[in-house]
């Protein structure tokens, strides 16, 4: 934990900026040696892709990705907080300290309940049901980096595809396609599938709630875009030369860095007792990558599954979209530069 020097706050020791006063927090210089069963705490940095724009006359460039909007909440005034309990955020109903101004799950802006009320329970979050999708209204609402919402947009009918062209809160981001991902609403659900854009459609894990992922899928953490690969044997030389190499037994698979279109950086083998990745503790190490959390997610393997699960990051862990999904009130997704938030009203 880090104490606030101005406010005695203790803070969580990933964090940048008090919870409490939003002064910026003093950095540890040794951080903290972090233990895990299997591969010992090394990593390499990054490389990491620059930015290219998704220009339609750009053959053979390179696809390279954005920097990840960071949600750390930048220096606030300091003030009074009235003595409340918990605070519920209405729009995914993750419970926070009365101490935050904005969500730690969603980023949304936190409204204090009076003193003396009572606190509402939070409640597992679920996708509301309703008789038909002519009731359902789908708003998109973009997230500035401190979490304050920039713009929103009303899907205008019942299949839609956004995209630059289509203006409003997308004008202007070079890095959405033209025709970018399509929401769908049908029978009181909402979901969304990419149009085979160049950066891709990803959503935010929900923290500590691990999803199963398979070889070939794709999640991001900071700058960092990682793909699951599986290990196999190498071909022989085209005169027929058989390659040796060391056998991967307790090996279940490898994560390998995207650095551009067809070309990956380092790889690091998964093993059965799994991974931890972060910036200043774990297995791979990011160190250089300010939108990796100290410690940021785990790479677990149990009963033949692979899972990533986000261990409550600053910035979030995503996954990125390879076929249409359902999505639920409060649900984030990231586009091009911008982080949406998905409001589903009924």
């Amino acid at each position: 934990m880090i104490t606030c020097p101005k406010c005695n706050k203790e803070n969580q020791d990933h964090y940048k900026f008090c919870l409490g006063c939003g002064s910026e927090l003093p950095r540890d210089a040794s951080p903290k040696k972090f233990a895990s069963g299997g591969t010992p705490p090394q990593g390499m940095p990054a490389v990491r892709p620059g930015a290219v724009t998704d220009d339609m006359g750009a053959k053979g460039a390179v696809a390279q990705f954005p920097p990840t909007p960071a949600a750390v909440h930048p220096p606030i005034a300091a003030q009074a907080t009235p003595s409340v309990g918990p605070v519920v955020c209405k729009d995914c109903g993750h419970t926070n300290a009365q101490t935050n101004r904005f969500c730690a799950s969603c980023g949304a802006k936190l409204t204090l309940p009076k003193p003396g009320s009572v606190p509402a329970m939070a409640s597992p979050a679920a996708p509301p049901v309703a008789p038909n999708s002519s009731a359902m209204t789908v708003v998109l609402t973009a997230l500035r980096a401190d979490g304050s919402e920039a713009g929103s947009y009303t899907l205008p009918s019942s299949t839609f595809t956004i995209g630059r062209d289509v203006g409003a809160i997308f004008a202007g981001d070079n890095y959405l396609s033209p025709r970018h991902a399509t929401f769908v609403s049908k029978n009181g659900k909402l979901s969304v599938r990419d149009e085979s854009s160049l950066n891709g459609v990803y959503r935010k894990l929900r923290r500590d709630e691990p999803i199963a992922v398979v070889i070939g899928d794709v999640f991001r953490i900071g700058q960092e875009i990682v793909r699951f690969e599986a290990l196999s044997a190498m071909a022989a030389t085209a005169d027929g030369v058989e390659r040796l190499g060391s056998p991967s037994k307790g090996y279940v698979g490898r994560i390998a860095l995207i650095i551009g279109r067809d070309a990956t950086g380092n790889s690091f083998p998964i093993p059965e007792t799994g991974l931890h990745l972060g910036r200043e503790r774990g297995d791979v190490l990011f160190p250089e990558d300010g939108y990796v959390s100290g410690l940021h997610c785990r790479i677990s393997y149990e009963r033949g599954q692979l899972f990533v699960t986000d261990l409550g990051s600053s910035n979030g862990t995503f996954s990125r979209i390879s076929s249409e999904v359902d999505l639920v009130d409060g649900d984030v997704l990231l586009m091009g530069q911008q982080l949406f938030r998905i409001n589903i009203q009924f």
